[in-house]
């Protein structure tokens, strides 16, 4: 008997096919409990009883999820910026808090991550259509009137201040 996240697993000997004949999970049926029994297996050592491909298809989802979150993160932080120089009459204190949030997340995300950072700029210039098309829904303007490419280097986005000095009263 083996602990993941303080739960006992049980990881029976035998044959390396996950069957309701093995006693294990098959990963299309219960990914959560079949992750325990993968995770107690590795700390056991048993190796050569892993569900290898499937461990290898979550691993590749896992770098695909954290590349998914920092476009999140910057498609929402470019959208806020393309708003606030765009419609000056209409900040909000709500905007400055989105892009103060966005600006932490994207730390966070790089800090746990730093082999994305060699894909940032892939990333702002594959999601600036969105962010552009998102802002010009939001201001109900026409994508023309934004810049066709993300008119925001690095600096930009992670250092030009927005303060609340400069909202609309």
């Amino acid at each position: 008997m083996e602990e993941f996240l303080g739960q006992a697993v049980s990881i029976q000997d035998g044959s390396e096919d996950a069957s309701p004949q093995s006693g294990r999970t098959r990963y299309e049926d219960d990914l959560y409990t079949w992750v325990r029994e993968q995770v107690a297996l590795l700390r056991a050592g048993r190796v050569d009883a892993l569900d290898l491909d499937n461990i290898a298809e979550e691993l590749s989802d896992v770098g695909s999820s954290q590349y998914s979150q920092m476009e999140s993160t910057l498609r929402v932080l470019i959208m806020h910026m393309l708003k606030w120089d765009q419609q000056p009459e209409k900040r909000t204190p709500s905007w400055i808090y989105s892009i103060r949030e966005q600006r932490r997340r994207y730390v966070k995300i790089l800090k746990k991550n730093p082999g994305l950072k060699s894909q940032l700029d892939e990333i702002r210039a594959g999601i600036y259509p969105v962010s552009r098309d998102w802002a010009s829904d939001e201001c109900h303007l026409s994508p023309d009137e934004f810049p066709p490419e993300c008119p925001y280097d690095w600096d930009d986005l992670l250092e030009r201040p927005f303060d609340f000095d400069s909202l609309k009263t």
